[in-house]
């Protein structure tokens, strides 16, 4: 079984050359059901755990994402890099104790973003985005682990600037010491383009959480290093559970069943 330093050394190795798919369970089951089909790491969704807890995204508190990481990085024999927010505190002093948390709970990597989670004020100011990165840095070279830190640029996500402008927190967030770059809702083959090829050498991870014609191969090609898909799983989960379970609050009926897999199917990946 791998040690934690092993998983976090096969994370590193994972980004310096080619292309993986890192999806996101958002429990242990999913966690190790994505293991057991032959993915070569994992991420978590706050969406997704958001959701198994009754909350809307946004709403767990850092307490309860360190016990889910703890809970999913102890089940797991691969990486786990974790969707941490905004690192859950408004200054680099706390942001740095969050971040030293994150890596004690056994994350292999972990992404901070630009978000406030205030709509009226959605986004950081640059330098102190830039400030931010830097104090995650800092906290995890302190803690002497080997852990990926992303820079992750909301600003698709949440409103609508330029790609330009994106591009240049991106690379902001690279030159304060991130290893991997992140904005989702960056889309088509000219924004993956554009952004791979100003932020060379830097790997890019690629946001894919809806219907695209764009298969694994083709952004390999457009030079993805690493493609997670946020909340899609849990969201494809919720569409077969929500489904069946209309069907019989409001028909009486219980045809959805015949689309549920044989339970050896679910648990066999599990190793169970």
């Amino acid at each position: 079984m791998p040690t934690l330093a092993d998983k976090r050394a096969a994370f590193a190795r994972l980004h310096k050359a080619g292309c993986f798919v890192m999806p996101n369970p958002w429990d242990v089951g999913s966690a190790k059901f994505l293991q057991g089909v032959g993915f070569s790491a994992l991420a978590t969704t706050s969406a997704g755990m958001a959701w198994a807890k009754g909350l809307a995204d946004g709403e767990v508190t850092r307490d309860v994402v360190l016990a889910h990481v703890a809970e999913l990085s102890a089940a797991a024999d691969i990486p786990l890099n974790v969707d941490f927010e905004n690192g859950f505190a408004a200054d680099a002093a706390g942001l740095a104790e969050s971040v030293r948390l994150c890596v004690a709970a056994g994350a292999s990597g972990l992404s901070i973003e630009d978000y406030t989670g205030d709509p009226g004020e959605p986004f950081y100011p640059l330098e102190v985005a830039v400030e931010r990165i830097r104090a995650a840095r800092k906290a995890i070279d302190a803690t002497g682990a080997e852990v990926v830190l992303t820079g992750r640029c909301e600003g698709l996500l949440r409103a609508k600037p330029p790609l330009e402008e994106v591009i240049a927190r991106l690379k902001a967030y690279a030159d304060a010491g991130a290893d991997c770059l992140y904005a989702p809702l960056v889309t088509t083959r000219a924004q993956i383009e554009a952004v791979v090829e100003t932020l060379d050498p830097k790997p890019v991870n690629v946001l894919i959480g809806f219907p695209t014609e764009l298969t694994v191969g083709e952004l390999a090609d457009l030079g993805v290093r690493r493609i997670s898909v946020g909340g899609a799983l849990a969201k494809a989960a919720w569409g077969g559970f929500m489904q069946a379970a209309r069907e019989i609050a409001g028909a009486g009926t219980f045809t959805s069943f015949a689309k549920a897999p044989p339970t050896g199917d679910i648990t066999g990946p599990m190793g169970r």
